[in-house]
């Protein structure tokens, strides 16, 4: 990464706009982490987007390639970035040199509507430091909170463990062993931090109990008849058994692979340390895979009010439009979140502005009176800000979307048709619209994994198993990933899976991959 300019903070203009933007946002009631602006070149804009938002990061090929495929596509004219921000407290958010003033404004209130969402949507509770990303009850906040996210200090020590492991291991082996890492990052649990802690397992250290055999009741003369040695014995190996195949290990199905591997796999020192940073950042970027419709979507309602209620003037109004129509433009093939966010707290804010929803609401059944269904309760704004303290995309879009806000904004789903070659509509109906959406939202849109046994036909295998929703795996992914496990795991690897409607079992043990199909 090249040495960035020693000015990078914004000139005095931008730090007057700065101020009055930050006012107006806390006026209308966003609550955010202090935030730190910063304006650079494209080049170098590019170059922090390439590190996921962060200055500092470890090396890796992949980020080199991202940058390629951003420096290009501005150079070509096919897109270009114009804010970004990093969840961090305090946030940090970077302005793209050149911009025109109303589009710096418009980048600034949308960054500000950006971390009142990171300080107080639930989800985001799990990247606090202080707690260890762990908490029960996410609702429930402290007075004053002000967490510990100084992730853009823990990124940078990220870098410099893996920069020291590759001194004394060699670049090559340790980036080898980081691409098996990034192949299996996404095999963790979303919702982790918000389960409890788990379950303690018995300590090398610990004695387990004494096997009680039961006994019929008999005096002691006739203790040898009633009771016999043979027969006790019997019904303690019976006992036995059952216990050690209760306690099959892990003792229940493991959904956070990631973690798993960290305790239990053969790992030396340096590949334990790639690990688990590999884990934490992919933990870290989990909550904005949850919520990537409501966090652009409340993003762009604010910088929408905010603009055009109090920071333009008459004169920067076309630009703004000009400029926000593309924003919210939709292309073939593709879902915008800020457009379908967006239109979806609007609608919300509407419905409990005229009091549409409760038993009432849903019960009524004259259409004309649900048209013009108006009680002037004004409770829009309260909901909105309650929706983005409690909701993720799943639940936002299972709870709010309507067959009339569908038929409003003309949804449909899709899919590729072989006979003609193209893309064409599935289905217009409601139902298949909304099962659509939350399928390809649930899990971040990845298949669920569980580690199923870690001592497989007793032979120190691991073998998975996947949660078929509906869909198989892609087999070239799949088999990559099984070739990822062994090099972590070091033993051979089976996945149970589901193929073509049948159940199978995928095995690979570092030379071919083999499929057995499973009797039903």
């Amino acid at each position: 990464m090249s040495e960035f300019a020693l000015k990078t903070s914004l000139p005095a203009y931008l730090r007057d706009e700065q101020t009055r933007i930050e006012r107006l946002a806390a006026e209308a009631g966003l609550d955010f982490f202090p935030t730190v602006f910063e304006i650079l070149p494209y080049d170098q804009i590019n170059e922090i987007a390439a590190y996921g938002g962060f200055p500092n990061r470890y090396a890796h090929w992949r980020f080199g390639m991202e940058y390629e495929r951003l420096a290009k596509s501005y150079e070509y004219g096919l897109s270009k970035i114009y804010e970004l921000v990093i969840n961090n407290n305090p946030a940090y958010a970077y302005l793209l040199e050149g911009n025109s003033l109303v589009d710096q404004k418009l980048v600034m209130a949308h960054v500000y509507a950006h971390v009142d969402f990171f300080k107080n949507n639930f989800s985001f509770r799990q990247t606090d430091l202080d707690t260890g990303g762990r908490t029960v009850d996410p609702v429930k906040r402290p007075t004053g909170y002000d967490p510990n996210r100084r992730w853009i200090d823990k990124m940078a020590n990220h870098g410099s463990r893996l920069r020291r492991v590759a001194s004394r291991h060699g670049t090559n082996k340790l980036e080898e062993f980081v691409d098996h890492c990034l192949s299996v990052e996404n095999l963790i649990d979303l919702h982790a931090a918000f389960t409890g802690r788990r379950p303690k397992r018995l300590e090398e250290d610990e004695e387990p109990k004494a096997t009680e055999i039961p006994r019929l009741r008999a005096k002691e003369y006739m203790e040898s008849f009633i009771n016999p040695t043979e027969y006790l014995e019997l019904q303690k190996k019976k006992i036995e058994a059952e216990r050690d195949k209760a306690s099959k290990f892990p003792e229940h199905a493991e959904r956070d692979v990631l973690l798993f591997l960290l305790e239990n796999a053969p790992l030396e020192r340096w590949e334990h340390d790639a690990l688990e940073i590999v884990r934490e950042e992919a933990c870290y970027f989990a909550p904005q895979w949850q919520t990537k419709i409501m966090n652009e979507g409340w993003a762009t309602y604010w910088h929408s009010r905010l603009m055009t209620e109090r920071i333009l003037d008459a004169s920067e109004i076309i630009d703004y439009a000009d400029h926000a129509a593309g924003v919210l433009a939709t292309s073939g093939g593709t879902l915008n979140p800020y457009k379908l966010g967006v239109e979806l707290f609007r609608y919300i804010e509407e419905r409990w502005d005229r009091g549409q929803f409760g038993k009432e609401w849903e019960e009524c059944d004259d259409l004309d009176a649900k048209k013009n269904w108006n009680l002037r309760l004004g409770l829009g704004r309260k909901k909105i800000f309650e929706v983005r303290a409690l909701y993720n995309d799943v639940t936002f879009i299972d709870e709010f979307l309507t067959p009339d806000f569908v038929r409003e904004h003309k949804l449909f789903a899709f899919s590729w048709s072989n006979r003609n070659e193209r893309y064409e509509i599935e289905s217009r109906e409601f139902r298949a619209v909304k099962e659509k959406l939350l399928f390809q939202l649930t899990n971040g849109g990845n298949p669920v994994i569980y580690v199923e046994d870690a001592n497989f036909e007793n032979r120190g295998e691991l073998l998975l198993k996947h949660d078929h929703q509906g869909t198989d795996l892609r087999q070239d992914y799949a088999k990559e990933v099984m070739r990822s496990l062994l090099r972590i795991w070091k033993r051979p690897v089976s996945l149970t899976t589901t193929v073509e409607g049948k159940p199978v079992i995928l095995r690979y043990e570092g030379k071919e991959h083999t499929t057995r199909h499973l009797r039903t």
